[in-house]
């Protein structure tokens, strides 16, 4: 059995702002939450075996029914109608945006590339402030109701956390320091992509706010994170104030989050924003794909910022040409971070 951590799209520093400063109903629902993951952490998760399936998405909704037992009672399966639960058929909804876009866009079949089943559970605990990839399946809270929304509502959140099942099988990037913000980058990334897909929205006509919708009118934020301005995601008394840097000049340097995997995320996240929006267009298209397969191919365990930098410069070069205009907007998208991408570097890192 393999240990495999819990990583929830809230980070654990706003659960813990919310449980000193929020009012009674809040902070216990922000302490369930983290006792609940604690504990989901304990668990060992063994990732699902790989199985050669005809490239159709297969989903699997379940209901917990507002407790912490996974899997709980099937919803909703491939094929079958609208369920009379909104959170069902979001999830369904959004588990066949980010296959298709895994699919159509890149040529993947499902987080495994060999037609893994998605399975999700909908109504996960009482109160629960998250949702989260297990090793296994997708898991979503439906919120507090007075912080946080249902966790379904925002697809993005959906393709985030997937996306963490695709790495799991790819580049396995160790969650801890600059390969874990690594690590939550490409699944911001990748997550932020299936939401402008559903929305056929161009890069430069995006917000690149991750986890829009996510917070209820309570509270002074737009969203979870911002790729086009880290740092500005929310300023809130009860959830604190957004602490993603944008460059290197204000890495985080702590033991907290696994060594801020969620914070310094921040910092890839806005090379990517940059090199999207200088190329232009819909971003799955040149960006999405380079980011992808760079993570397919090339991306190991213990892979920094500067190693990431150049691997996705190289992967440009080789899949739009040296010296072409999306090569070029990478390099300097990772250069505005403060980070230095040399496409010339030998591809054995």
């Amino acid at each position: 059995m393999t240990l495999r951590p819990v990583q929830g799209i809230v980070p654990p520093h706003i659960l813990r702002h919310v449980a000193e400063h929020g009012d009674d109903v809040e902070k216990a629902a922000a302490r369930r939450t983290l006792a609940a993951s604690d504990a989901i952490r304990e668990e060992r998760l063994e990732g699902p075996m790989r199985s050669a399936i005809k490239p159709d998405p297969r989903r699997r909704i379940y209901d917990a029914h507002s407790i912490f037992t996974l899997p709980g009672m099937v919803r909703r399966e491939e094929g079958a109608p609208l369920s009379s639960d909104v959170a069902v058929d979001e999830a369904y909804d959004a588990l066949g945006a980010t296959y298709d876009l895994f699919h159509e866009a890149f040529g993947r079949h499902s987080l495994d590339d060999a037609g893994l089943r998605l399975d999700a559970t909908v109504h996960y605990g009482r109160d629960f402030d998250n949702a989260f990839w297990n090793g296994k399946q997708m898991v979503f809270g439906d919120g507090d109701g007075r912080l946080f929304n249902r966790f379904t509502i925002a697809p993005d959140v959906v393709g985030h956390e997937l996306t963490h099942g695709v790495t799991q099988y790819e580049a396995r990037l160790r969650y801890r320091g600059e390969p874990g913000a690594l690590n939550e980058s490409f699944s911001d990334v990748l997550g932020i992509l299936v939401k402008h897909r559903m929305l056929r929205i161009e890069a430069r006509k995006a917000t690149w706010l991750v986890g829009e919708g996510l917070f209820t009118r309570k509270v002074h934020g737009t969203a979870l994170r911002s790729m086009k301005a880290p740092g500005t995601a929310y300023d809130d008394p009860v959830l604190g104030k957004d602490p993603q840097p944008a460059s290197m000049e204000d890495y985080v340097h702590t033991d907290e989050d696994n060594g801020g995997v969620h914070i310094n995320s921040g910092i890839p996240n806005h090379a990517f924003y940059l090199a999207a929006t200088e190329i232009g267009g819909y971003a799955w298209d040149a960006a999405g794909r380079i980011w992808y397969v760079a993570l397919r191919d090339r991306m190991r365990q213990t892979t920094t910022f500067a190693q990431a930098a150049t691997l996705t410069a190289q992967t440009a070069g080789d899949l739009f040409g040296a010296g072409s205009v999306e090569e070029q907007a990478v390099v300097k998208a990772w250069d505005a971070v403060g980070v230095v991408a040399d496409a010339t570097r030998s591809r054995a890192i």
